[in-house]
């Protein structure tokens, strides 16, 4: 699914088209996504000013002068900035028209992600105001891992995907940011030292900006505004690399499930 990346990298791809621009009319061809999509926003949506796109863990914030769109990609969306006139493909389920013909197309074909609509402060929304930090603010740092940790039995894995400790670290950067910093991924939280948290959050921090550096990950069908895939997964070290040679020491990746999520590491580099 598109993670913390990915979403960053959709962020910037649309903002410089999008900012400033008149919203001239909303098209909706499937209402029922994870929740179901406002009625009301095809009379609420036109004449909006575009003032920001901004971004919080995997949620996009369009900000508007009359309220916020809270966007999701879910498992499989993309969105992507086509000329008005171009026909839609199956599972193009809404398109935000916008001036100078162009307009903001969302692509979802497992229906899992979300467009919803506020005129509150969006970081209010149930959503959003209890995420964590993200991983690139100050907050969030090796000593707040272990503070937190404290106490914590899960594996440290589980620990870095929740999302009131840290936001964006999903499944396949959680196993890269473990590998880079030699964690295993089934370690007890509370069974790891204050150096290794420290060494933890610079890994996360590194994963996630090489990855945004890259254009995001080619898994299933990201792609970018512009349709584009991106290429952090010719890098992967150990994600979806079962029984191949660890690229460090060569001992073979070994896969196991935690919180039913595939996991993978390498037995020599990671303790």
């Amino acid at each position: 699914m598109p993670e913390l990346p990915e979403v960053e990298i959709t962020k910037r791809g649309i903002q410089p088209h999008v900012e400033g621009q008149i919203v001239r009319g909303l098209i909706v061809r499937q209402y029922q996504l994870r929740w179901p999509i406002p009625v009301e926003l095809e009379s609420k949506l036109p004449g909006n000013r575009i003032e920001s796109v901004s971004r919080r863990g995997k949620y996009l914030l369009i900000g508007m002068d009359r309220g916020s769109l809270i966007l999701h990609l879910g498992m499989s969306g993309s969105l992507r900035i086509v000329p008005s006139n171009t026909p839609p493909r199956k599972h193009d389920h809404v398109d935000i028209v916008l001036e100078m013909g162009i307009c903001l197309r969302f692509h979802d074909p497992r229906r899992f992600g979300a467009l919803l609509w506020t005129e509150q402060d969006p970081f209010d929304h149930a959503l959003l105001k209890n995420l964590g930090p993200e991983p690139f603010d100050v907050s969030f740092n090796g000593n707040a891992l272990y503070d937190q940790s404290r106490g914590r039995k899960l594996p440290v894995k589980s620990f870095i995907m929740n999302s009131r400790i840290v936001v964006g670290v999903g499944n396949i950067y959680a196993n890269e940011a473990l590998f880079d910093s030699g964690i295993l991924p089934q370690r007890a939280s509370n069974r790891i030292s204050k150096d290794r948290y420290l060494r933890l959050a610079d890994s996360i921090r590194c994963v996630l900006s090489e990855a945004i550096a890259q254009g995001g990950t080619t898994l299933k069908d990201f792609v970018n505004e512009a349709g584009n895939p991106g290429y952090f997964q010719q890098t992967l070290k150990v994600y979806g690399r079962k029984e191949e040679a660890c690229k460090l020491c060569q001992a073979p990746i070994r896969q196991i499930r935690i919180a039913q999520r595939a996991t993978f590491y390498c037995p020599g580099c990671q303790r």
